[in-house]
């Protein structure tokens, strides 16, 4: 059994790439900046995500995006005005790919590229420019609400798998698709992602909801930050797909303290992302979270994470079905009338 001071293996595998740890991270505006990306590597980010560029960044074909998008690019969860306010404001195109090759030049940790987009439109060529930037894979996010009701779910779906066939076709370098959870039939378009191509899945997006001011009469697009609780959503997807996908499973959304992490991984994520905890908290809160998945593994008798990783998936767990209906009726059982008798 390992004691505190012995060496354990926290390296991963994530979309082929060696990590020194499943901590990497997330898309956000604390990427701007080189000295940040330098400290997240200091303080134990295996890898980064660049924050995105956005498909309206590239073009502006206004009849295909008026029909692929809802919301502008402002209402995305990574968007820069959704953070606080950063020294620099959002790279171009051009600036993009610059700043691909500098953050490259920084550090040793993989540097992974965020391209934000849905049509099926010339902006796709710029996950080959990304590359040739030097990104070590891209991350293709689609932040997508099909409104129009005359969309079917055949059609949304299709939307998807073309887009990244498209990218694929562009580079050699790994790709993983960020979604959103809202499919009418989740596992099977995860595994269909999986069998097109994808070489990893990040999960889940999360979708800014708006709120109604109902003084002025308007819509408030503000939104919170998230929190632990979140994380729910993607630790039952993963621990249900652990053992049925060739591709790496990237949790993010709520990812803030190493109890996220270590329930994470035990569920079978690869890698766990954060962002809002950085924001939050400052650079060096990885440091807190590695020491504590350290201390998790020395007391519970890991050497490794690959050890940890999918001990509660649903293959492995004792009542599988609790990841399913049968939790759902366990719960309602709970705070029924029964429980709350004295």
């Amino acid at each position: 059994m390992p004691k505190k001071g012995d060496r354990m293996d926290l390296s991963t595998t994530y979309m082929g790439l060696k990590l020194s740890s499943p901590l990497v991270a997330a898309a956000s505006p604390l990427s701007l900046e080189i000295d940040n990306i330098r400290h997240m590597e200091q303080a134990g980010a295996a890898a980064v995500v660049l924050h995105s560029l956005f498909e309206e960044q590239i073009t502006h074909d206004a009849d295909e995006l008026e029909f692929f998008l809802h919301y502008g690019a402002d209402r995305f969860a990574e968007s820069l005005s959704y953070y606080p306010r950063q020294e620099h404001d959002e790279l171009g195109p051009a600036e993009y790919l610059t700043h691909i090759a500098r953050a490259k030049r920084a550090v040793r940790m993989p540097v992974i590229a965020s391209l934000n987009g849905i049509s099926a439109g010339g902006w796709i060529s710029y996950a080959r420019k990304m590359a040739d930037a030097g990104a070590d894979a891209i991350e293709l996010n689609i932040y997508y609400i099909p409104a129009d009701p005359r969309l079917t779910a055949e059609q949304v779906e299709s939307v998807y798998l073309m887009v990244l066939q498209a990218v694929k076709l562009a580079v050699t370098v790994p790709v993983a698709m960020k979604l959103s959870p809202y499919f009418s039939a989740t596992a099977n378009m995860l595994t269909r992602l999986d069998a097109a191509g994808a070489d990893g899945l990040v999960l889940f997006n999360r979708f800014l909801q708006p709120d109604l001011d109902i003084e002025h009469l308007d819509v408030d697009p503000t939104h919170g930050p998230s929190t632990s609780a979140d994380i729910r959503l993607a630790l039952r997807w993963i621990a249900i797909l652990r053992d049925q996908l060739r591709c790496s499973l990237a949790a993010t959304n709520g990812v803030h303290t190493a109890d996220d992490v270590i329930k994470l991984l035990l569920a079978g994520a690869d890698v766990t992302m954060l962002a809002t905890a950085l924001l939050r908290n400052g650079i060096d809160h990885l440091k807190l979270l590695r020491r504590g998945l350290e201390e998790y593994m020395i007391d519970k008798g890991y050497d490794s994470i690959e050890q940890m990783k999918g001990v509660l998936s649903q293959k492995h767990v004792a009542e599988p079905t609790a990841f399913e209906r049968a939790n759902y009726v366990k719960t309602l059982h709970h705070y029924g009338p029964t429980a709350t008798r004295e």
